[in-house]
């Protein structure tokens, strides 16, 4: 079951985070973002 994460601002570090969670292999499994 994935961890529901909120990104709080869409910055330079919600930017990364985002995109790190899209871009990694096991990421999209582990994480769900829901909003930003």
């Amino acid at each position: 079951m994935p961890v529901k994460v909120a990104i709080n601002g869409f910055g330079r570090i919600g930017r990364n985070v985002l995109k790190r969670i899209i871009n990694d292999v096991e990421c999209p499994s582990l994480f769900e973002v829901v909003a930003i």
